[in-house]
């Protein structure tokens, strides 16, 4: 069966309509923890399988809910033979931080792929834990959320060797513990038409992000990022900008106007692609100083929330500006709460103070706790044209900053120092070790590497290094005088 085009977040086309879709541009995949882990199928295969295949009817949806594309969206889509895919091999293991895959093509199809794509962080920890702890295996499928999440499992099984074991479906547990959820953070706000849903990157499968939606939406909540889960289930989809729209264009400011000046809808600034505090912020409140009645928003992301939110909200009066504030990333009730109490305080109106979730409504109601939070799953733009690109997430995020250019992953053979080297394509091979993307596929197999896991330990290349020097010299100039 074909993915629809619809079965993407929001935001995946407001972003290719305000920025160049047709553009050569290289993504990577990564997880940023979760230790030693095994790939247990053809990535590359993987990739071309979900692949859209649009119908006139879905551009006619996103017509009616002010995602018009343009031609350049929809060549770009189309052009799956311009894709390539760098990955490690079948049976190949890795560490954290270690890009496994890149993704190089016109701008609007692979950014299209994210939310699928990190679905796979769920056959990776299936696999990886059926070949180091089948005790541990058979106490995290017991119970899991559909048939299409079970059958995904049982075949990673299979694709490494190992028997299956016994897996309950429990859709209408898992349905009810969503409720319950949405509810509790429905009865913390008052409303619930200030709460979205934007877990479809959180979920395992399309089959349980929609058993998920059909709870929020039975709870009041009737916005969400899956634009094929609301076409499906008469919700409205959402959706504005994500990081790697600042990250193309370089600045925060340009990458604002450049989203408020191509779309006529609303525009909401995300603030953390560089550093909040000095340069999301500033930007998002220069534009809306330009034009206060267009009722803009601020998306707060990454990094000290509460100490960001005050500042912006301080700053705004100042200002003489009202922005609406857009809470996301990690939110739980207990911090729905605290962000509430925080909004009573400071005077501003519910009408102007919303939330988003993701994790909290869709993972943490699971019963498996094989989740994408437990690896940091991550899909991050690395290289738009011939421009490498990173997100710093703010100067104390350490763990938050991507791999900038094209990186390619080299594997020590022999000697001393990492065992993991990433590096950039056409960069030499490291004397002692070998290109991982360019290996044959193999038997996965953990015998014998979890020992040595615990010391591994993974650098940049000479390239990769200066490329993330320079780009910290351009976005922190004042740090390099």
């Amino acid at each position: 069966m074909s993915t629809s085009l619809l079965a993407t977040d929001g935001y995946k086309f407001s972003m290719a309509e305000a920025g160049w879709p047709l553009r050569r541009e290289t993504f990577y995949y990564s997880h940023r923890r979760g230790g030693l882990q095994v790939m247990p199928l053809d990535v590359a295969a993987y990739v071309k399988s979900l692949i859209p295949e649009p119908k006139a009817e879905d551009y006619d949806y996103l017509s009616r809910y002010d995602y018009e594309m343009g031609v350049g969206f929809k060549a770009a889509i189309l052009r799956r033979e311009k894709l390539s895919i760098r990955a490690i091999p079948k049976g190949a293991l890795f560490y954290p931080r270690e890009p496994i895959l890149t993704l190089t093509g016109p701008s609007a199809l692979v950014s299209w792929v994210e939310p699928l794509l990190l679905q796979l962080n769920f056959r990776i920890q299936v696999a990886t834990l059926a070949l180091s702890d089948r005790d541990a295996l058979a106490r995290a499928l017991a119970t899991v959320t559909c048939d299409e999440q079970k059958a995904i499992a049982l075949e990673t099984l299979d694709s490494v060797g190992v028997k299956a074991v016994p897996i309950t479906v429990d859709a209408e547990g898992y349905a009810k513990r969503v409720f319950a959820t949405v509810k509790e953070l429905v009865d913390i706000v008052e409303d619930p038409s200030r709460i979205f849903e934007v877990g479809l990157r959180a979920a395992t499968c399309l089959e349980q992000h929609e058993l998920a939606l059909r709870s929020c939406k039975d709870a009041g909540v009737t916005r969400t990022s899956n634009v094929a889960g609301a076409a499906k289930l008469g919700m409205v989809p959402v959706g504005t900008m994500g990081h790697e729209h600042i990250q193309r264009y370089g600045s925060d400011e340009a990458a604002f106007r450049a989203m408020r000046e191509r779309r006529p809808q609303r525009s909401s600034y995300l603030l953390d692609t560089f550093d909040t505090l000095t340069s999301g912020i500033p930007a998002a409140f220069q534009l809306i100083q330009e034009e206060p009645g267009n009722n803009d928003s601020i998306r707060f992301d990454s990094g000290n929330k509460k100490l960001q939110y005050l500042y912006a909200v301080t700053r705004a009066r100042d200002l003489g500006i009202r922005p609406v504030n857009i809470l996301e990333d990690g939110l739980d009730a207990e911090a729905t709460r605290e962000f509430e109490e925080l909004r009573r305080q400071v005077g501003w109106e519910p009408s102007a103070q919303f939330y988003g979730y993701g994790g909290h409504i869709i993972a943490r109601t699971m019963d498996c706790p094989l989740t994408r939070d437990k690896v940091a799953a991550i899909y991050k733009l690395s290289r738009t044209g011939n421009t490498p690109v990173m997100k710093f997430g703010n100067e104390l995020a350490e763990g938050k900053k991507s791999i900038p250019g094209e990186p390619v992953l080299f594997r020590r053979r022999h000697g001393s120092g990492p065992i993991g080297l990433v590096g950039q394509v056409g960069e030499s091979v490291p004397d002692g070790y070998f290109p991982l993307m360019e290996s044959a596929p193999e038997a996965p197999s953990l015998v014998g590497a979890q020992e040595a896991a615990a010391e591994a330990r993974v650098a940049y290349t000479a390239a990769t290094q200066a490329l993330v020097d320079a780009l910290h010299r351009r976005h922190f100039p004042q740090q390099h005088r």
